[in-house]
């Protein structure tokens, strides 16, 4: 039974870790194809932003609802225990590669430099994950980051382009099985719903004896994600992925 939308759900408690500016909280970040919604689920804090309009920071408190399309550079900042239900689109996609961390040029600019800086110390064990390397990784993307954005507030429009031409050359040999991901998901699922249009001005109602429900269990661990502790729901099979 696909999850509705073929979309992807997470737990998030955001990183109370101290950084560099001051704040606390998570690697700033950016998806090529996928959006992101943020429900507040508890605490307080803000989701800092860079796009074409330049930089913002909204704040988020329980009851928040906040989401952003491809490209936007965010960061999550944490000021008081926060704690987000995460809704991703294309369900899957995301796992496979559908984000770039705000690294420095140099290491955007070499492929394996920024997989070393973007790998947790021990990928064989990433749910259990390795908080050191996650901090390490977290503060990385906020140097970047703040250059990012000191060069998008002096006016040099040519930085986010900068930064999309190298996301993309990161990314490159990863489009061929991100297409087949959507369309087996997002897309497959859209069709479905054509499918049963179809079938209800036929008068055939055939679909709705297929009627059933599925549950998922709290997950029992975590793993060290880009902007804090995850509990990843993977509703395709019932369970939490372990890879």
């Amino acid at each position: 039974m696909p999850f509705p939308g073929a979309t992807g759900i997470s737990g998030l408690r955001v990183y109370d870790w101290p950084s560099t500016d001051g704040g606390c909280g998570g690697s700033p970040h950016v998806h090529l194809t996928c959006a992101e919604c943020y429900v507040v689920v508890g605490g307080a804090g803000r989701v800092q932003t860079l796009t074409r309009r330049g930089f913002a920071e909204l704040p988020l408190r329980a009851g928040t609802v906040a989401w952003f399309t491809p490209g936007t550079i965010h960061r999550l900042v944490n000021d008081a225990d926060l704690r987000i239900v995460v809704v991703m689109q294309n369900s899957g996609l995301p796992e496979a590669g559908d984000a770039v961390f705000t690294f420095p040029a140099p290491t955007l600019a070499d492929p394996d430099a920024y997989a070393k800086a973007a790998a947790l110390a021990d990928p064989a064990h990433a749910y259990a994950g390795d908080e050191a390397a996650a901090r390490r990784r977290r503060d990385l993307a906020i140097e970047g980051f703040l250059v990012l954005r000191q060069r998008i507030e002096s006016g040099d429009h040519e930085a986010l382009d900068e930064f999309y031409r190298a996301a993309l050359r990161l990314k490159q040999d990863r489009l061929a099985d991100w297409e087949q991901r959507w369309r087996t998901g997002a897309l497959a699922a859209a069709e479905r719903t054509g499918e049963q249009l179809a079938r209800l001005r036929a008068g055939d109602l055939s679909h709705l004896a297929e009627a059933d429900i599925r549950t998922l269990p709290p997950p029992e661990t975590h793993r060290f994600g880009m902007c804090g502790k995850l509990n990843v729901h993977h509703p395709a099979d019932g369970t939490s992925p372990h890879d």
